[in-house]
């Protein structure tokens, strides 16, 4: 295999083997406990497997503290955003959501942790892998990984977005998040920064939906 092929293989496989997991789940009568805690472990696996070729991430201390400073801002914004962008016409299909309480009568610490810590620790890091890494720089020239981040085009910023937003259910708030991940990292011209606004993001929805019990948000 063409060391070019690996690198798109290594970011696209961990991302499309979590979808997979989607789509089983989305076929099953009712939810199964063990199947999110199998989903993050071999999501996780592939991701310290390919860990050699992301080569994005090997020094991610070169981003300066303003890249930081923003990626909070960011992460924060785009929270703020999310929860205020679930209108009827903006969803697509019905989400299920995540609803970690245990037979209503309260939360599962056990379910919680897992999805903080897929949620945090994980999804971001294979999602922006996925799509800014990967996808963003391919919509500018297939040697993406020769395409440097803030050459990125609006074109394909606007496209990456567009498909990014496709993913969740609340389409109008993944179209926002995914373009200010991508100008994050049009500007940053580093993944981490836009990794830790991900994560950041997706830690204060968890904390939000687990004190509204809102659910369908993730």
């Amino acid at each position: 295999m063409k060391p070019a092929t690996q690198d798109m293989l290594a970011r696209a496989a961990p991302f499309a083997l979590y979808i997979a997991f989607l789509v089983v789940e989305s076929l099953l009568p009712e939810r199964t406990p063990w199947l999110y805690p199998v989903q993050l472990g071999l999501v996780a696996a592939l991701l310290a497997f390919y860990w050699p070729r992301y080569v994005e991430l090997h020094r991610p201390v070169q981003a300066r503290p303003r890249d930081w400073a923003l990626a909070a801002l960011v992460g924060g914004g785009v929270f703020v955003l999310w929860i205020q962008l679930d209108f009827g016409w903006a969803t697509l299909g019905e989400g299920r959501g995540f609803d970690a309480t245990l037979s209503g009568s309260g939360a599962d610490p056990i379910g919680v942790a897992l999805r903080f810590v897929g949620a945090v620790a994980i999804v971001p890091v294979m999602e922006e892998l996925f799509w800014r890494s990967f996808v963003l720089r391919w919509l500018e020239r297939s040697e993406f990984l020769a395409v440097a981040p803030r050459d990125v085009s609006v074109r394909s910023l606007v496209i990456c977005a567009a498909v990014f937003a496709a993913e969740h259910h609340l389409w109008l708030a993944g179209l926002v998040a995914g373009l200010a991940y991508g100008e994050l990292y049009r500007r940053v011209g580093r993944l981490g920064p836009v990794i830790v606004a991900h994560a950041l993001t997706n830690l204060a929805l968890e904390v939000w939906v687990l004190r509204t019990g809102d659910w369908a948000l993730r």
